[in-house]
């Protein structure tokens, strides 16, 4: 299955590396279907417990730990740009699950259009994982400390950590400042705390590895630093994500975050680990096919996925009559009449959201006395 370019220790640790990250994909997406699907039984049932008494949820959570315990260790056996993209294992996973076990379904005349683009983007995501993984940088080496220092130290890696610093208080500079808030600088500074959450993921683990085998390296200053910063990246990572999701829809989000994030983690890798530097042009362009199959598949799975339509009232006042009227969001006829809420604001005034009483009142006494008045 995979060819032959290293030493035998080199392709079992990249095997285990592979499975273990495989098999830590699949966890997390089986513990988020089971934590929806103990949401999902609360709502239904009207069960008075909070979500965090129940089992299931519990359940979800081990499984949680599990995977990305096993995702964890995966990146100290094998190179930073095979795991990072076997995200898309995940992304694969939770369509799957999402259709069979929380029974995701979609009117009939969508079903064609709607699961037709989610089968091509597994077939994509399927054939693109065997390729890059096939294809994929097969060179590892023992995270001492020591190596670790030396590829810090190294200009490349000092080169590449300046233009992301850079790139990082410029886009943070536009998101906070200038109130910039798109979807690709949100996740662009995501991306770029990503790459250096993977760098010190992988030599945390690799470290740890070591020590663990008997070799200790939890003594050197070098893991303390390594520790910090995949600490506070993966925290800040968390945050911007955040925000991300109080913005845009989750499936665009979950699309996008993958193709850049995994971007960035390649570049991370071929540039502070030198992943790629004893590899031939054929093997590194039969990976990037692999890789952009990977990021069609992830996007076409996630495309048209279903999505949840909230009612957006707009109140109508009919001059004729005095009555205000219930209207969804589009459906309305504006001409002579007087509009507030979410849809029409004639004054510059930011929209607002107006309580919605689905029980009109009668419109017989109005009428009445709006012709009383004319009368007089």
């Amino acid at each position: 299955m995979f060819p032959s370019r290293a030493d035998g220790g080199s392709y079992t640790d990249n095997l285990i590396g592979t499975l273990l990250a495989i098999f830590g994909n699949v966890l997390v997406s089986i513990s988020l279907s089971v934590q929806k699907f103990s949401h999902v039984t609360l709502a239904g049932t009207k069960d008075p417990r909070a979500f965090y008494r129940t089992k299931t949820w519990w359940c979800g959570f081990v499984l949680t730990c599990l995977g990305e315990g096993a995702n964890f260790v995966s990146y100290a056996f094998a190179p930073l740009s095979l795991v990072a993209p076997l995200n898309a294992v995940s992304v694969l996973a939770s369509s799957i699950l999402g259709l069979i076990f929380l029974r995701e379904k979609s009117k009939p005349k969508d079903f064609a259009k709607q699961y037709g683009l989610s089968f091509l983007g597994s077939i994509l995501t399927i054939g693109g994982t065997y390729l890059f993984v096939s294809f994929g940088p097969n060179s590892h080496e023992k995270l001492k400390a020591e190596n670790i220092v030396t590829h810090m130290v190294g200009w490349p890696v000092l080169l590449y950590l300046l233009l992301e610093i850079i790139t990082f208080c410029l886009l943070l500079y536009f998101y906070k400042q200038r109130r910039a808030n798109y979807l690709v600088i949100i996740l662009l500074l995501v991306a770029l705390l990503g790459s250096v959450t993977v760098i010190t993921v992988k030599a945390v683990s690799g470290m740890l590895i070591l020590t663990i085998e008997g070799t200790m390296q939890l003594n050197y200053p070098i893991f303390s630093v390594m520790f910090v910063c995949m600490v506070a990246s993966a925290v800040f990572q968390a945050r911007f994500l955040s925000q991300a999701c109080k913005l845009y829809d989750c499936y665009l989000i979950a699309s996008v975050n993958y193709i850049l994030s995994t971007v960035f983690a390649i570049v991370a890798g071929a540039v502070f680990y030198l992943e790629f530097k004893n590899e031939d042009v054929l093997h590194i362009c039969m990976f990037l096919l692999g890789s952009a199959f990977c990021f069609l598949g992830v996007f076409l799975i996630t495309k048209n996925r279903k999505r949840t339509k909230t009612f957006e009232p707009c109140v109508t006042m009919d001059m004729t009559n005095g009555v205000p009227t219930i209207h969804d969001k589009g459906l309305v006829d504006f001409n002579g009449s007087f509009s507030y809420g979410a849809l029409v604001n004639n004054d510059g005034v930011a929209p607002a959201n107006v309580p919605v009483d689905l029980e009109q009142p009668p419109v017989s006494s109005r009428a009445t006395k709006a012709s009383d008045l004319k009368k007089d």
